[in-house]
């Protein structure tokens, strides 16, 4: 009996020690941050989501989903419970999205701030602050994918209105006449061969115009060249411009000397040949008056001694 009483008192020991142990370790290691409560509501599905989910702050592990509840206050919305260090920069522009640990499909709290509005949010116990949660990737990409597959389903549709027996036919004559427009373009090349056999004479006789057309304009620069040569020599201090003008100031000069000289003598030599012509044209008609003189002339209407004739 005293055998069995020591080793009842060794279990007793023994299960006493290891309680001990394990409360010690428990004691030692459990978490002494003092957590602040936060609650997201939304109204979209959490699907990977459960308790003690890990939390990040654009990336860093700052805190754990507490509890999944729904909102009792408004219908279909939900409820994340979760605890995040003190130290976490939680603003009024902080929102919360769902993201997924690679192909597991762990979801886990994802926080993300604008900066739209810099001021910190406070949450006690008593009176827990809410933050807005935004759809996650997988959520626009669910959201975007109806919306594709709606358009195209009416893609769809409208091509299935478009193949109807009439615009069948049109499309079958549209092709009809797509092929009878290549087999013309293939006889294109068939009638140009003529013309394309001719551009390289085209193209000597095209060259040797340009070369004619280079031997005239080096002509023309020459004979401009010479003409710019005469131009100047003429222009010259003693030139020919120089001499005709020399020359046209005297001619100038001799035919004003001749005329102030000359044309005084020649008016007088004029009036003595008109008075010698009336002279001898009166002896042709009275050769007496070389003997008897010249009759006397009968006054005229006005003059002394006119009497008009009596009938």
């Amino acid at each position: 009996m005293e055998n069995k009483a020591h080793a009842l008192i060794a279990g007793l020991f023994t299960i006493v020690l290891l309680a001990a142990a394990v409360f010690i370790g428990i004691w030692l290691n459990r978490d002494r941050v003092e957590y602040v409560p936060y609650q997201i509501a939304t109204k979209l599905s959490v699907p990977g989501l459960n308790p003690q989910a890990a939390v990040r702050y654009r990336g860093l592990d700052v805190g754990k989903v507490d509890a999944i509840t729904f909102d009792p206050q408004v219908v279909g919305q939900i409820l994340v419970h979760i605890s995040v260090k003190p130290d976490t920069p939680i603003t009024q522009s902080t929102f919360a999205t769902l993201g997924y640990q690679g192909v597991t499909g762990i979801a886990y709290v994802q926080l993300d701030d604008d900066g739209s509005k810099p001021v910190k949010l406070s949450s006690t116990p008593e009176q827990v602050a809410r933050i807005e949660m935004r759809p996650s990737l997988f959520d626009q990409l669910q959201t975007r994918g109806l919306a594709i597959l709606e358009q195209t389903e009416e893609v769809a549709t409208r091509i299935n209105g478009m193949l109807n027996p009439e615009n069948q036919k049109a499309i079958l004559a549209a092709f009809d006449n797509v092929s009878k427009a290549a087999t013309e373009l293939e006889t294109i090349p068939r009638q140009l061969e003529p013309t394309l056999a001719k551009l390289p004479a085209v193209t000597a006789q095209a060259q040797k115009s340009l070369a004619s057309l280079d031997a005239l304009s080096k002509d023309a620069s020459a004979l401009a060249s010479s003409l710019n040569s005469i131009a100047t020599t003429m222009n010259a201090p003693g030139g020919t411009l120089a001499t005709v003008t020399d020359t046209a100031a005297r001619l100038g000069a001799v035919a004003e000397r001749i005329e102030h000289d000359t044309l005084p003598l020649a008016s007088d030599a004029r009036a003595t040949i008109r008075a010698l012509n009336r002279t001898l044209d009166n002896l042709s008609e009275r050769p007496q008056s070389v003997l008897f003189g010249s009759p006397e002339i009968a006054p005229g209407p006005g003059e002394p001694g006119f009497t008009a004739p009596t009938n």
